[in-house]
């Protein structure tokens, strides 16, 4: 067993992340050691960057234990660079006992400075030129190479002609060299993409209860409705974000089937959702925070009227979508769409109601003929036992401890696997259907599993559905 990380107090008494546990032990008797959980660290590292929205939208992860901020455009909101980066410092100190920050102009740059510099810096250049060639975070071979032939820092790595450094140590260390210093373009892939629209309330004096705060959504609803109507786009996710005083964030989520810009709408469906929550919304100590983001929109024009004067049932329809997606869990509220398949199961896909995909579009039953397939199917097909020639239409079936005997049939419709999927001697295999009517009336959707003597000696039989 041995040590994934250590305290400060710990790595001044000379204990080192990677000694073994019992060598640990020796140096410091009274040690006290945790075992390691990476997923609970991570999740942990997502809180911590849940909070860390409050600065920036642009949050990415820097695992195992950084995160990388792109704050441009951010820093008035704090007064200067030096006060966001205090501000943030103050906060993190509350889930961290150990707090490293560093601002650069890549984020390469901040890492390395946030891992490999002992102060902050006044001179961003000057720094990244004092900083060891392990900031480069190369494997141990290259770190080696470069130490031996002399270049143990960036600024004497950077003083070098690129095209001999590349020739004798790799590509790669010309690359992680010109992402340090600015020379390429790097950016950081955030957590969530930044939302179409976002609209904001500090307060210097936490909100502490809910109902103001909802009283404060609904003013970020309207400023919301007021800057779609602008875009002529309507909202089609919203997303609220309570910020606590203490660093807790509580999110709230509502989709829509269609795009919507009515703050009373946006206000009644985030309604739904809270009450819905397993746990009422608990302040706290207040909120300090409150951000709604738009975080899908889509064109929205004028709504079309019909001939008879009143608006479409579209909107109307979409409304009690959303309501009852919002109040019940988007999974729960589904749509039947068309798929383009000719496996009978597979002709139909139930997604939530509130996404919008593209589908195919159903079969067109002809005038005055029989439909070609049942309005029930069941999942999986039930097995029977069936009385028939070889090869040849059923006469007389059992199911579920009846018999039925064949009136009139219609068939086989056969329907072959999927072959590019499935390789040969794979264990499915050909269908042939039946539409058959037994005595009664009743009319029943069969199929023989299997082609005689060439995919099975003796196929089986099965009722896949039943028509009304």
């Amino acid at each position: 067993m041995r040590l994934v990380a250590c305290d400060a107090r710990t790595v001044s008494l000379g204990v080192r992340p990677g000694m073994a546990l019992a060598d640990a032990r020796v140096r410091i008797p009274e040690l006290r050691a945790e075992a390691a959980d990476p997923a609970a660290d991570l999740r942990w590292l997502e809180r911590i960057a849940d909070a860390c929205d409050r600065f920036t939208p642009l949050v990415a992860i820097d695992p195992p234990n950084g995160l990388t901020l792109d704050v441009t455009g951010c820093q008035h909101l704090f007064g200067d660079e030096a006060g966001m980066i205090a501000e943030v410092e103050t906060r993190m100190r509350r889930w961290a006992s150990e707090v490293r920050i560093a601002a650069a102009a890549t984020p390469e740059a901040a890492r390395a400075l946030a891992r490999h510099s002992s102060a902050p810096a006044p001179d961003e250049a000057a720094a990244l030129r004092h900083l060891p060639i392990t900031a480069l975070e190369l494997d141990a071979k290259a770190t080696t190479a470069l130490r031996r032939a002399g270049l143990k820092t960036i600024g004497a790595l950077a003083d070098r002609p690129p095209a001999p450094l590349a020739a004798r140590f790799g590509p790669v260390v010309i690359d992680r060299l010109d992402r340090l210093l600015g020379r390429s373009d790097s950016r950081i892939t955030p957590r969530r993409p930044a939302p179409s629209l976002a609209f904001e309330r500090r307060f210097a004096e936490p909100v502490a209860t809910v109902d103001a705060a909802l009283e404060i959504i609904g003013e970020l609803a309207a400023s919301a409705a007021l800057a779609l109507e602008e875009r002529q786009r309507g909202g089609r996710r919203f997303d609220v974000r309570l910020y606590r005083s203490d660093g807790h964030v509580i999110k709230l989520a509502v989709e829509t089937g269609l795009p919507l810009r009515d703050p009373i709408r946006i206000m009644r469906l985030i309604s739904e959702r809270i009450g819905t929550l397993a746990d009422p919304i608990d302040p706290g100590f207040g909120f300090d925070m409150i951000r709604l983001a738009i975080e899908r929109d889509e064109s929205m024009q004028s709504a079309q009227l019909t001939l008879e004067g009143g608006p479409e049932n579209t909107e109307a329809l979409g409304g009690l979508i959303d309501r009852l997606s919002a109040r019940l869990g988007r999974e729960r509220i589904v749509r039947f769409i068309a798929r383009d398949s000719h496996m009978p199961e597979q002709t139909a896909l139930g997604l939530p109601a509130v996404d919008k995909v593209r589908a195919a579009s159903w079969p067109m039953q002809r005038p005055g003929e029989p439909p070609l397939r049942p309005t029930h199917l069941f999942h999986p097909p039930q097995p029977i036992e069936v009385t028939a020639a070889v090869d040849g239409a059923p006469q007389r079936f059992r199911w579920r401890r009846q018999f039925h005997d064949v009136a009139r049939f219609e068939g086989p419709e056969r329907i072959a696997p999927q072959w590019w999927r499935h390789p040969p001697g794979s264990p499915d295999l050909t269908r042939d259907y039946f539409r058959v009517e037994d005595m009664r009336g009743r009319r029943f959707w069969l199929f023989r599993y299997g082609l005689y003597g060439e995919e099975r000696p003796t196929p089986r039989w099965y009722l896949h559905g039943l028509f009304a």
